[in-house]
């Protein structure tokens, strides 16, 4: 059974960066967010069995499966190659996913975070395209893809060697496009080329063009004055030929309202929106920035506990606003429940999990040298 791109939502929510109180992810907003999403027919609903460290899908089976009939959204989840050692740990997270979720089959499985080197090796060393093709037998999987962060080379191989894939996730945004380690616009014509459904994560690059330069804003602002910074961003992914359903990890209600009211009447760009993305495209990209997209994968296993993240969202705001009081401040708050930028002893954990092949570790001497030197 393929996938019916025509039956799919537009707009999907990634369940990444839900909204937190006291420590815990805040369920009473989750289910105001899901509850605007359903209303309007934005029914894609995206987590994965490490997101929130396990409790993004626990939350949904509250705020979503358990309060909605189950052929009214689409729910998706993926494996991780890095929790798996041996084939009997496919069916114990599979297993566990289902039941933190409360669902019986889900309508899309990915392999999560595909990319050169180990985790590719690890899915094919288990076999875990054969074995998610059987749950799709078993009719535990409605469709079955993989999200991938590699080389167009990598894209191309899996996709001859496993020719059942029915769509692929990839991170695209037009920051990225051109992006000599993410390659997004190579990835794209790849699967546009075999007609192979995509679904978009980060279009707003974990944040990063939600807000830009004000010089920059004001180009967009010229032509839509009423529209946020990010929804140029949305609507950028979801112009392009191809794309099945575009990700946000909406993170509280406005950010909900805002993409609503992008998607609810969808208006693709513009020839003169499409000049003005380019335009803001390059010369944004004359001030280099940190590519980090906040996923959050290099925290959970740091020894000294360090929010390599936030501390990469301020040295970016620093770079774009070197007398920015705010980002010194953000980081000396920061530090009452995170280690220093100069408390990393180089053990490069964070490096061999990062999607987008940050040098963490040089990243964080940097940091330190801004952040540290006169605290």
């Amino acid at each position: 059974m393929s996938v019916q791109t025509d039956k799919m939502p537009r707009l999907g929510f990634g369940l990444m960066r839900l909204p937190q109180k006291d420590g815990a992810i805040d369920h009473s907003q989750v289910c105001e967010m899901v509850d605007a999403c359903m209303a309007d027919g934005f029914n894609y609903f995206d987590t994965a069995y490490v997101y929130h460290s396990g409790n993004s899908e626990t939350e949904i089976r509250e705020a979503l499966v358990k309060r909605y009939p189950r052929e009214s959204f689409y729910l998706a989840t993926k494996l991780p190659a890095w929790s798996m050692h041996a084939p009997e740990d496919r069916d114990r997270i599979f297993n566990e996913q289902r039941q933190r979720c409360g669902v019986e089959y889900f309508d899309f499985y990915l392999l999560h975070s595909i990319e050169d080197g180990s985790n590719y090796e690890t899915y094919e060393k288990l076999d875990c395209f054969t074995w998610a093709l059987e749950k799709k037998a078993a009719g535990q999987i409605r469709h079955f893809g993989f999200s991938f962060h590699g080389s167009p080379q990598l894209l191309e191989k899996l996709l001859d060697d496993h020719p059942q894939v029915e769509f692929v996730q990839i991170q695209l945004n037009y920051a990225d496009w051109s992006n000599p380690v993410v390659r997004s616009g190579e990835l794209y014509e790849i699967l546009l080329k075999r007609n192979i459904p995509m679904i978009i994560m980060e279009p707003v690059k974990g944040g990063n063009l939600a807000s830009l330069k004000p010089e920059l804003e004001a180009i967009y602002k010229a032509l839509r004055p009423d529209a946020s910074i990010a929804s140029w961003a949305l609507r950028y992914a979801a112009s392009l030929p191809g794309i099945m359903t575009v990700l946000s990890g909406m993170s509280n209600m406005d950010q909900v309202r805002d993409n609503l009211n992008t998607f609810r009447n969808f208006e693709p760009l513009s020839n003169a929106e499409k000049g003005a993305v380019a335009e803001v495209t390059s010369a944004m990209l004359s001030t280099p920035l940190i590519g980090c997209t906040a996923c959050r994968y290099c925290t959970d296993g740091c020894p000294m506990h360090i929010s390599i993240p936030d501390i990469f969202r301020a040295i970016n705001t620093l770079r774009l606003y070197p007398n920015d009081w705010r980002s010194r401040n953000f980081y000396k708050n920061l530090l009452s429940t995170s280690g220093r930028a100069s408390d990393c002893i180089a053990c490069g954990q964070c490096e061999g999990v990062c999607p987008q092949h940050l040098h963490i570790i040089d990243l964080l001497k940097e940091a330190s040298g801004i952040l540290d030197k006169n605290d």
